[in-house]
């Protein structure tokens, strides 16, 4: 029987990493983020849902859902960022829960893998069977981030300030991936961890 683990952790942590590791190894990784992407393309019923309770003011140029604008309103405004979230994530789940079926129906006995920042904030984190959180401190978090964005440190500590922790996230884990070492080291990790879940797997 197949196995649909969520994996999640705070940004610049190493999710993603952690993410493409397990793909290497064999796993299905259902990107929820991606799915966000395309459930807000032109023509789709939640840009229109987001436009209608947001204004027009939220589109670009092209008529393409402005991201970062939107971003900037709800990430201080938890009303706004409830009526996005009430708008978006049941129909992400409702996709990731399309795609397991299909990857079920060709791999009976796949290990499929939902990478999801927000599984634990979502209430998604209860439609998996396993719960995984990369771990990593918030040392490694900024530098990580500031690498890959061109934003500045206190903004990168007001992005981390506003997600749930990582010590609250990880009272909902199955397994913990501390990633404050080298790649390789969380490689190894994720590869000890594929072969617990294999074995989980093998036992159903």
């Amino acid at each position: 029987m197949a196995l649909l683990a969520g994996l999640t952790g705070g940004i610049g942590s190493g999710k993603s990493l952690a993410a493409y590791f397990f793909k290497e190894l064999g796993a299905h990784i259902i990107d929820a983020d991606q799915l966000s992407r395309d459930l807000v393309c032109p023509g789709q019923t939640a840009l229109k849902e987001i436009v209608d309770s947001f204004g027009k003011n939220i589109l670009d140029s092209t008529g393409n859902l402005d991201r970062r604008k939107l971003a900037k309103i709800v990430f201080d405004d938890p009303e706004k960022k409830s009526v996005l979230e009430k708008i978006l994530h049941p129909k992400i789940f409702k996709k990731e829960q399309e795609a397991f079926l299909k990857i079920c129906n060709k791999d009976p006995f796949a290990i499929v893998i939902i990478d999801a920042a927000l599984l634990i904030e979502s209430g998604n984190y209860k439609r998996v069977d396993k719960v995984i959180v990369v771990r990593s401190s918030e040392e490694s978090q900024i530098k990580r981030i500031l690498i890959r964005n061109a934003i500045s440190s206190d903004e990168v500590v007001a992005r981390i300030k506003n997600q749930l922790s990582l010590e609250e996230k990880i009272k909902y884990a199955d397994f913990v991936l501390d990633n404050n070492m080298k790649r390789e080291d969380l490689g190894q990790k994720v590869q000890k961890l594929y072969c617990k879940l294999l074995s989980i797997v093998r036992k159903t």
